[in-house]
């Protein structure tokens, strides 16, 4: 979500991670058959990376021209863009991080502009304050 003085535009960057794995989810990931997964095991592994690159590639590229990031989601998902964003040279624009769990469209604009509220922040220019759930 993006706060500008022009007000909020929400983008939803959807994850094909997550479909990924439940399409593997009846191959066990340990077991008397370990050797027989292994091959599976790594191809679903390279298969969740490639895919997990892209969403993030994805997310980054939609708030690269944040002045300030405010990271919100699970504990997982936010240390990964984190850590993503730190190896982009853009981790100092991180303002905030948060648990939570999974929140609505007005729920997330809320608590945006209750963080910009809390820390006296003015709404920004279009390339503005922009937070994210991954």
């Amino acid at each position: 979500m993006a706060v500008t003085d022009q007000g909020e535009n929400t983008r939803l960057i959807v994850s094909k991670a997550e479909r990924q794995l439940h399409c593997f989810g009846d191959l066990p990931l340990e077991g008397a058959d370990d050797k027989a997964q292994g091959p599976a095991r790594e191809s679903r592994q390279r298969m969740l990376k490639a895919h997990l690159n892209i969403y993030y590639g994805a997310v980054i590229a939609s708030i690269r021209q944040a002045e300030s990031v405010l990271i919100f989601g699970s504990g997982q998902a936010k240390r990964e863009l984190s850590n993503r964003l730190k190896r982009a040279n853009l981790s100092g624009r991180i303002v905030g991080m948060e648990t939570v769990d999974k929140m609505t469209n007005h729920q997330i604009a809320a608590k945006v502009r209750q963080h910009c509220q809390d820390k006296g922040d003015q709404p920004l220019k279009p390339s503005g304050r922009t937070s994210t759930t991954p």
